[in-house]
């Protein structure tokens, strides 16, 4: 079963040249059909892998396919890498999207691009699949590339709409910033060990001492790549603006799979990473500085989808904190119950959406819990499994996390427990906000809400029981567990932190249980008690509210030192440079042989009295030139 891996990424690529090529004649349904089908087949593969790899003696299997590039000492070959860590994303990409393509069936039925948004989605899970499959850092950076391509094309896939364009553009351009990094560091990678294989880069790295400089470099750049594609500081202000895609979109590459390629390429390269501790301490130093900005900003936005954007951006931020303190195994353990959540609550969001004709503004919601109670229902589970609250998925995950935080750094773990916090508070600011108190949008409106088509709820019951039993494939001894989903990575990840006292375990989850519950206490109160609603008044806001509300004015701060002045640079050059210094000495070029020409064509008067003068002139000269050089 193992062997047939290199379907999984084909089946989905035949159905965006199908559903690419008949977009145009092909009915909705058909494209539904095989939008959706193709990635079933894949699912059904990928879970026939999963079942053969654990019944396999060997863990890790490289399927080779053919030789790609030869060049002197570079061999790259076409080969995919079996094993329990891609195994798992096969599992999560295929599976998701699955379902999101379900979803899709029914929330873009009536759009005019049903066939090409159908199949940019596949495009996007082939190259998905080719980036957690590829056996080298190469193959790897041909999938990391292709999610940027097909981000760009569904963030940007209104792009009738200039701002859904320029969201779009931003993305694309952000993304290349930490793309360089990744491309740097496979450079450093060839020159270093004379390989881009995972099989002989990992054995080699193994025997180079700690703190070692090339190491630490390949590991910065490699970060620097995990930054862009997984929206950390600095590099995460194009995720919420990619919100401006279609609500699957965001739910698939926005928060299920494209952006958690970043952890999964750390986790990956976790060899590298245990041997450069300063670079470990930059990225905890970042996951945890976007985790609370992120989080900060959540707190007072008003877009429903903006506010599960930056939920994102923060939660990435606590994978990269796990990461960084050498918990690969709870931050590779919260992308998958990230991935069950998040993607639950972006389709709970599409829901709301739908029902109330494209409002985002959640000032304009309120009293939804009746007339959409499956929606409800399931972003209320989706939302306890994110606040943390046993015995949702969230809980486990984010507890593992916190522990090994607390175990590396006191401080770090306070800030990181107080963004829990925050989390849980701004989680159920939506909640409440959207489905409880009365309905502040038109009446007109009002009588035209419905629960979604079956299409639509279908998948997010699936995602909500995933939700709320996801996290038990990771149950800690503490609670008696067995933590199957450490064991399953054992043979990638190398390092496992060493489980603290049992007291201090029992402690720390009590701090984190009694604070949530608080922190919904506080929600409560305010949102459904008092009835407070957002201004949209920006005189009446606080000046930390509004400092929240314009997300730090991280945009313009970027506007004011980066954009301008590489913008007054590049009109320096264009008049300066190019138009007068390399314009003027190539038009002067031009001018001084045309002036040349009009003077030497007097010459050619036709008169052969002046051309006999002319001969004996020149009979003259040679003449006297041979006399004086006697």
């Amino acid at each position: 079963m193992i062997d047939l891996v290199w379907l999984v990424p084909l089946i989905p690529l035949l159905g965006f040249i199908i559903n690419g090529l008949g977009r145009n004649t092909f009915s909705k349904r058909l494209i539904g059909v095989v939008g959706s089908g193709v990635i079933l087949i894949s699912l059904l593969i990928s879970i026939g892998i999963f079942f053969a790899l654990g019944s396999s003696v060997e863990k890790s299997h490289e399927i080779f396919l053919f030789d790609w590039i030869s060049a002197g000492s570079l061999k790259i070959p076409l080969s995919f890498l079996i094993d329990p860590l891609s195994s798992i994303m096969l599992l999560i990409i295929t599976g998701i999207g699955f379902l999101i393509h379900i979803y899709s069936i029914g929330y873009m039925y009536d759009d005019a691009g049903f066939g090409k948004f159908f199949s940019y989605l596949n495009l996007f899970i082939f190259f998905m699949l080719l980036l957690v499959l590829g056996s080298n850092y190469i193959v790897m950076f041909i999938g990391w590339e292709g999610v940027g391509l097909c981000s760009y094309l569904l963030i940007g896939f209104w792009y009738t709409n200039t701002s859904y364009a320029s969201a779009a553009k931003k993305a694309f351009v952000i993304n290349r910033i930490g793309d360089l990094g990744f491309l740097l560091a496979v450079f450093l990678m060839f020159s270093t060990f004379g390989s881009v294989e995972f099989s002989k880069i990992f054995p080699q790295a193994a025997n180079m001492l700690p703190g070692d400089g090339s190491i630490t470099l390949i590991a910065l750049f490699l970060f620097i790549g995990a930054c862009g594609k997984s929206a950390q500081l600095p590099l995460f202000t194009w995720l919420p603006d990619a919100m401006a895609g279609p609500t699957p979109v965001s739910a698939l590459i926005h928060a299920a799979t494209m952006v958690t390629a970043g952890i999964y390429m750390i986790a990956r390269s976790n060899v590298l990473f245990d041997l450069a501790p300063v670079v470990q301490h930059i990225i905890a130093v970042v996951g945890l500085a976007t985790a609370l900005i992120g989080a900060l900003i959540a707190l007072t936005q008003t877009d429903i989808k903006k506010v599960l954007a930056y939920s994102t951006v923060s939660q990435l931020g606590y994978m990269f904190l796990g990461l960084g303190v050498g918990a690969y195994d709870g931050g590779f353990f919260h992308v998958i119950t990230h991935a069950f959540f998040k993607a639950l609550l972006f389709l709970g969001a599409g829901s709301v959406i739908h029902a109330l004709h494209h409002e985002q503004d959640m000032r304009h919601m309120g009293g939804l819990r009746k007339k959409l109670p499956v929606t409800f229902i399931t972003m209320l589970i989706g939302t306890l499994a994110i606040a943390g609250l046993p015995p949702f998925s969230g809980f486990f995950s984010k507890d593992e996390i916190l522990a090994q935080v607390y175990e590396h750094d006191k401080i770090m773990w306070v800030i990181a427990v107080f963004t829990a916090f925050l989390t849980t508070f701004y989680m159920f600011r939506m909640l409440f906000l959207t489905f409880f108190g009365t309905y502040r949008g038109t009446h007109h409106a009002e009588e035209k809400i419905h629960e979604s088509p079956k299409s639509m709820t279908i998948p997010l019951i699936v995602l909500a029981i995933l939700s709320a039993v996801g996290g038990f494939i990771g149950i800690p001894e503490v609670l008696g567990g067995h933590h199957w989903l450490s064991q399953w990575l054992s043979p990638v990840i190398m390092h496992h932190p060493e489980a603290g006292d049992h007291a201090i375990e029992f402690m720390l989850m009590g701090i984190t249980i009694a604070g949530v519950l608080i922190s919904i206490g506080i929600a409560y109160s305010r949102y459904v008690k008092q009835n407070h609603v957002p201004v949209p008044d920006e005189a009446r806001r606080s000046v930390l509210a509004s400092i929240s509300y314009h997300k730090f004015y991280l945009d313009e701060i970027y506007d004011a030192i980066i954009r301008k002045p590489l913008d007054a640079l590049s009109t320096f050059f264009y008049k300066i440079v190019d138009v007068k210094i390399i314009d003027g000495i190539v038009n002067g070029f031009g001018r001084g042989t045309s002036e040349a020409s009009k003077g030497l064509r007097l010459l050619q008067s036709g008169n052969v009295g002046f051309y006999i003068f002319m001969m004996v002139v020149g009979i003259i000269s040679l003449l006297l030139y041979t006399y004086l050089s006697l």
